[in-house]
C-alpha cells in the first residue's frame, strides 16, 4: 500500500483559484503540500495562486475544470495524470478537496427547475462522479475532503435547494468512507458557516446588516473569514488526523448553537 508519509503530499483542490479554495490551497502549501488547483474560466487568477505557492517553495499546477459538466471528467483526469508525470514524476496524488461551487438564493416556492438542476450538477453529481473518475489516481492512504455547509444543519430561508445538495454530500461522504476504507482512504466533510467572501454575490462580506446578524448568532461573535476555513482544511488533511474518517466537521465559529 502506498502511504502519504514518505513523500511530499500533493493536494488537488477544485475551485482553488478564488475564495475558500484559494485560501485552502495556500494554507496547504504552507503546511508542506504541493497543489493541483482547478479553475472554471479565469486562468490568470489561477496562475496568480500558482505563483504565490511557488514563491513559498512548493510546486503547483492549475488546470481548467467545470465541475458541472461531468462529460469532461475523463479528459480532466488525463490532464491530472499528465501533470503528475511531468511535474512530480508520480502516478498518484494524495488529497482531493471537492470545494468548487456556486450559490443560488431563492425561496423554495420560487426555485426553478433550471436552478435546481444547476445546483445538482455542480454540488452533488459533480463531486460524485469526479471523485469516482479520479479514484485510480488517488494514493492508497490518501484523503478526500468534501465541502458541505452549515445550512445542512440549520435552516435559513432562500437556501432550500442548495442545502439539499449539501445534505446529499454529507451522506455521500459516509458511504465513501465506508467503501474506500479498505484502501486506507479517509473521507470527511467540512461544513463552513457564513464566511466573508464573494460567494453568493459577497452578501456576508458586503451587507452590513447580514454580517451583523451572523455575528449576533455566532458564539465567537463575528462572521467567518477565509483564513478560518483554509486553516481548518489544512488541519484536517494533516498527518495527525489520519484516523479521522466518516465525520462532519462544522467550522462556523459556533453558529446557531
Amino acid at each position: 500500500m502506498n502511504t502519504t508519509t514518505n513523500h511530499t503530499p500533493i493536494s488537488l483542490i477544485t475551485g482553488g483559484s478564488r475564495g475558500l479554495g484559494r485560501n485552502a490551497a495556500l494554507k496547504l502549501a504552507e503546511q508542506g503540500s504541493d497543489v493541483i488547483l482547478t479553475y472554471r474560466s479565469n486562468a490568470a487568477e489561477a496562475q496568480e495562486v500558482v505563483q504565490q505557492i511557488e514563491a513559498g517553495g512548493r510546486r503547483a499546477v492549475a488546470l481548467p475544470l467545470d465541475v458541472g459538466h461531468s462529460q469532461g471528467f475523463k479528459a480532466f483526469a488525463d490532464q491530472v495524470k499528465t501533470a503528475l508525470a511531468t511535474t512530480w514524476q508520480r502516478e498518484r496524488f494524495d488529497h482531493l478537496v471537492n470545494n468548487a461551487g456556486i450559490g443560488i438564493h431563492a425561496s423554495f416556492e420560487a426555485t426553478t427547475e433550471a436552478q435546481f438542476d444547476t445546483l445538482v450538477n455542480i454540488h452533488l453529481k459533480g463531486p460524485f462522479f469526479l471523485t469516482q473518475t479520479l479514484l485510480p489516481l488517488i494514493a492508497d492512504g490518501g484523503r478526500i475532503l468534501n465541502v458541505s455547509s452549515g445550512l445542512a444543519r440549520f435552516s435559513l430561508p432562500g437556501y432550500a435547494a442548495y442545502a439539499v445538495m449539501k445534505g446529499g454530500i454529507e451522506v455521500l461522504s459516509r458511504y465513501q468512507a465506508k467503501e474506500l476504507g479498505a484502501r486506507g482512504i479517509a473521507v470527511n466533510t467540512i461544513a463552513p458557516g457564513a464566511i466573508e467572501t464573494d460567494f453568493g454575490g459577497g452578501a456576508v462580506r458586503d451587507n452590513a446588516e447580514l454580517n451583523s446578524f451572523v455575528a449576533s448568532q455566532t458564539a465567537m461573535g463575528r462572521a467567518g473569514v477565509p483564513d478560518d476555513i483554509g486553516g481548518a482544511v489544512a488541519s484536517l488533511l494533516s498527518p495527525g488526523n489520519r484516523w479521522l474518517t466518516g465525520q462532519r466537521i462544522e467550522v462556523s465559529g459556533g453558529m446557531f448553537l
